[in-house]
């Protein structure tokens, strides 16, 4: 039987992230707007919806729907902000950050996932997404400047404080810091130089940022 598209989309909207405390309405509005379906890989399409992590290959992940109901409730993103996402993937939550009006420049480590992602993007008529690929630990390789939002998509025994740096005054940073089976997602606002409020939001476990563990972190 066919699948239909806007029933499951609804579906995943109230039955899924709503019920996870997602109930910023400019955020529900986004996921509505935004296909999933299209940044989904063809072979798992119908689990485009589903409560469920999707697999982009490189042992990286899709998060949940209701996770990434989260993620862009906790970073409020106002229009005209910049942010910096650290993996790219499949190039939805891009879509998403800008949907919401972000002025979006996304850092992915694997040539394969950037180039169909910034694909996707287009082929979607996304706006103010600019693909990178680059190793997000190496300093040099990150933009310049500091930015209002950081997403970093994939997980870290503490946050590096090569990405919290990139944190404007006033700024905050979505990270899943901890241990396999037992992350926590969190989100850093970061209100002086050195002081920052953390912001707990769910439990997860996520694949590993690559080389994490060898970079440098800041200790919270």
């Amino acid at each position: 039987m066919a699948l239909n598209i806007e029933q499951a989309r609804f579906n995943m909207i109230e039955q899924q992230i709503r019920t996870w405390d997602v109930l910023d309405q400019r955020v529900l509005e986004t996921l509505k707007t935004v296909p999933r379906e299209e940044f989904v890989p063809s072979a798992q399409r119908r689990m485009a919806f589903m409560d469920v992590r999707i697999p982009l290959g490189h042992d990286q992940m899709m998060m949940k729907p209701v996770e990434e109901g989260r993620l862009l409730q906790a970073l409020q993103i106002e229009p005209g902000q910049t942010v910096l996402e650290i993996g790219t993937g499949s190039g939805f939550l891009a879509a998403c950050l800008s949907e919401l009006g972000g002025q979006v420049t996304s850092v992915e480590l694997f040539d394969d996932l950037a180039e169909s992602a910034t694909r996707r993007l287009e082929r979607s008529g996304v706006a103010n997404v600019s693909v990178t690929q680059a190793d997000a630990l190496n300093p040099d390789a990150l933009p310049a400047g500091e930015f209002d939002c950081v997403v970093v998509t994939g997980s870290a025994a503490q946050v590096p404080k090569v990405l919290r740096d990139k944190v404007a005054l006033g700024g905050r940073i979505f990270a899943i810091r901890g241990d396999s089976p037992a992350m926590e997602a969190v989100c850093l606002h970061r209100s002086k130089t050195d002081q920052w409020h953390i912001e707990s939001l769910f439990e997860t476990d996520l694949p590993r940022l690559v080389g994490a563990e060898d970079a440098p972190r800041f200790e919270f």
